[in-house]
């Protein structure tokens, strides 16, 4: 059974903003998510909501940012093996979301 992480990034960017932040550090994130040991990751936008999916061990990962108002929400669906995981994945996106909506 999966175990969902969920991490609340705030800001006072507004939505737009915070979403043009997202936009322009996805490839500096991808990099990130890689040295992390995730692979084949894939994201598409939906509105304000950018879905993504990866692998790591040999796991389908799946998750999503929902840029808000006031907040960046991370969601990210661990599969059975690696929900053991769930407490390190959560302070490494704790101590990595922020610089999603860092200015560059």
């Amino acid at each position: 059974m999966g175990r969902p992480v969920t991490v609340t990034i705030p800001h006072q960017l507004g939505r737009q903003e915070a979403r043009k932040r997202v936009e322009a550090s996805l490839d500096q994130f991808k990099v990130q998510l890689g040295g992390a040991g995730l692979g084949n990751i894939q994201h598409a936008w939906t509105d304000d909501q950018l879905g993504f999916r990866a692998k790591a061990l040999g796991q389908n990962i799946t998750g999503r940012i929902d840029v808000r108002d006031s907040d960046l929400q991370i969601e990210v669906e661990l599969p059975g093996l690696l929900a053991g995981f769930a407490e390190k994945v959560a302070a490494k996106l704790k101590q990595q979301g922020p610089l999603l909506i860092d200015k560059k």
